[in-house]
């Protein structure tokens, strides 16, 4: 899915200095949790999230004994710290953090080997410290960490962005005669000020690919316009999946080199 980079003003700059296609500063580590079997700490931007898992485990929480059609459950809890920055305070039944689960537990049933694990259940706990836009897609890249840290066999990396489009005006007000040149820009990556104004999406990508296994539209926008978020969006999950490897790398070869 190429982007035509010559329709766009490159020269117009975010409020936060950034191009419309430049991703925030992100950093993660894995290993974060030596209790848990598999761990990671994720920032993207000033969103920052922390993952653990326990498992592949048999029969946990009252004799449980996990999937029933000899594939592992996968159980995906997300917690908001009280300064994470949402205004009110979410809890467990609050019905955008339950999507949220239902999602995150819906990608990584479909790129994890859970048939290697019959009968058992892998848990994801993640944790919001700080939230400013991308919350499922930083929950998801620091998933996709912490389940290579506990080493969870999966088809390849789940990396994740946003898009938005920048007239947050045609979302609720379109107008059909709108002239091709009005049309709006695709933007990468919002912050949590650009969500509140303007039409995003979050899309998850599988491997190094164009497969797509996670699209969630957060507004209504023109349906025209969805692909040229959709475009900037998949080539923003390449960028966070060559970051994410080498997350990855430079771990491994901190544990090749071994202590000292």
């Amino acid at each position: 899915m190429p982007l035509d980079t010559s329709t766009y003003a490159l020269s117009l700059l975010r409020l936060d200095g950034r191009r419309w296609n430049e991703l925030r500063r992100i950093n993660a580590q894995i290993s974060t949790q030596a209790a848990s079997d598999g761990s990671s700490y994720l920032e993207m931007g000033n969103t920052k999230v922390i993952c653990t898992i326990a498992g592949p485990s048999e029969g946990r929480r009252g004799g449980g004994a996990g999937g029933d059609d000899g594939k592992a459950t996968i159980e995906v809890e997300v917690g908001l710290a009280g300064l994470s920055g949402e205004r009110r305070r979410k809890g467990r039944g609050d019905r955008r953090i339950s999507e949220m689960q239902t999602t995150i537990a819906s990608a990584f049933a479909s790129t994890l080997f859970t048939h290697l694990y019959p009968h058992s259940t892998i848990h994801i706990s993640l944790s919001i410290l700080s939230l400013d836009g991308a919350l499922l897609a930083a929950c998801l890249n620091a998933a996709t960490l912490a389940l290579i840290d506990a080493g969870v066999p999966m088809s390849d990396y789940v990396a994740a962005c946003t898009a938005g489009s920048t007239a947050a005006t045609y979302a609720t007000d379109p107008d059909p005669t709108a002239a091709p040149a009005d049309a709006p820009d695709p933007l990468l990556d919002l912050n949590g000020s650009e969500e509140l104004e303007l039409p995003w999406l979050t899309v998850a990508t599988v491997g190094a690919g164009e497969r797509v296994s996670v699209l969630v539209l957060e507004k209504r926008v023109r349906a025209e316009w969805v692909e040229g978020m959709l475009a900037v969006g998949v080539d923003g999950c390449m960028q966070v999946r060559e970051i994410l490897d080498e997350v990855v790398r430079r771990h491994g070869a901190r544990v090749l080199a071994g202590p000292g």
